[in-house]
């Protein structure tokens, strides 16, 4: 077996990565984030393999990774994540059961979909769980982008479960927790009971991260160098820069909106109950007014989390705040003992 283990994430803007080693106490000996050209990938889903695949190449090399088999995490809104309940049965017969039992559920045809079921608790011969599907050929050209960059997935996982994962190591016995990762187009919420994930949800939610404004200003530039225009970055002045000043508040403040109706739902919700802690992850976290925002919304404590909270490093430095922020969920999915 391998020393170390790889947890993976892609997203619209980029590709990152965090290496562990295995054991009891996980360390953090490597971790890097790459930035993806325009229009090569979307949350979890690749548009360009190949552009996506030298991404990939190029992170190894730059973060000194040295494992080659991964963990890849997946979260985006073409996956299905609902309560589902079925009688207690074997692991093996489950498999075989499942596509026959939620056909009806799913938006594509069975045969075209990923499934996974995620067992939280067990009352009179009824096991209750989170049933995942994703639309397989999706999961097959991230496969298939791995291997051309001469990486082997071992496993394939939903996003939010990493961020269980780490809430496992974050919260209190019998902690009630919610964790939320705003990414820069995609957040996730999951509330957790002693690290077991009770509730997931996925929301929409595009706000101005650092990676989206870098990325816009740099198609911007590409376009002034076509036209052979020197590129200066826009300004903004008067009316158009309030304007822009009050969409920004208006996207955070409707991102605060859906996390505290998300959190309020589980709450209200037949099985849910109170949530004692929110933590807060992602690039997202680091934008000016998110965190205000959401502790204005929130009737809890709310507080930001990094990755060096749930696995200290070995040495090394995480680089820069939002990479930091974004690794929480994708060092989640390389802790051993999830499932």
């Amino acid at each position: 077996m391998a020393k170390t283990i790889v947890g993976v994430e892609i997203t619209e803007e980029s590709v990152r990565a965090v290496e562990l080693t295995r054991g009891a106490n996980p360390r953090i000996v490597a971790a890097d984030e790459i930035a993806l050209p325009p229009d090569a990938a979307r949350d979890s889903e690749v548009l360009d393999q190949d552009a996506v695949a030298l991404a990939l190449r190029q992170l190894w090399s730059r973060a000194g990774i040295s494992a080659h088999n991964v963990t890849l995490g997946v979260g985006s809104r073409r996956i299905l994540v609902r309560e589902h309940s079925t009688q207690v049965m074997s692991q093996q017969l489950l498999k075989q059961a499942l596509p026959f039992q939620v056909q009806d559920l799913l938006p594509v045809p069975v045969n075209q979909a990923v499934l996974d079921f995620y067992p939280i608790s067990q009352v009179e011969g009824m096991l209750h769980g989170l049933l995942v599907a994703a639309v397989s050929e999706t999961i097959e050209d991230l496969i298939a982008t791995f291997t051309k960059a001469k990486l082997r997935v071992d496993a394939v996982d939903l996003l939010p479960f990493g961020l269980a994962r780490a809430a496992k190591v974050l919260s209190a016995p019998g902690e009630s927790m919610a964790m939320v990762h705003i990414g820069d187009h995609t957040s996730y919420v999951v509330v957790t009971v002693d690290g077991i994930p009770q509730f997931v949800r996925i929301i929409p939610a595009e706000i101005e991260t650092a990676a989206v404004r870098n990325r816009a200003q740099a198609v911007a530039e590409a376009e002034a160098v076509l036209e052979t225009v020197p590129p200066e970055p826009p300004q903004l002045h008067g009316r158009a820069a309030l304007r822009a000043a009050s969409a920004s508040s208006v996207a955070i403040a409707d991102l605060a909106g859906r996390i505290e109706n998300t959190l309020a739902f589980h709450t209200n919700r037949p099985g849910g109950g109170p949530i004692q802690t929110v933590r807060i992850c992602g690039a997202g976290v680091a934008v000016p007014g998110v965190v205000e925002a959401l502790e204005s919304a929130i009737p809890v404590q709310v507080s930001p989390v990094t990755a060096e909270e749930v696995v200290r490093s070995r040495s090394i430095e995480l680089g820069t705040a939002d990479l930091a922020l974004n690794l929480v969920g994708t060092a989640g999915l390389a802790l051993e003992g999830g499932r």
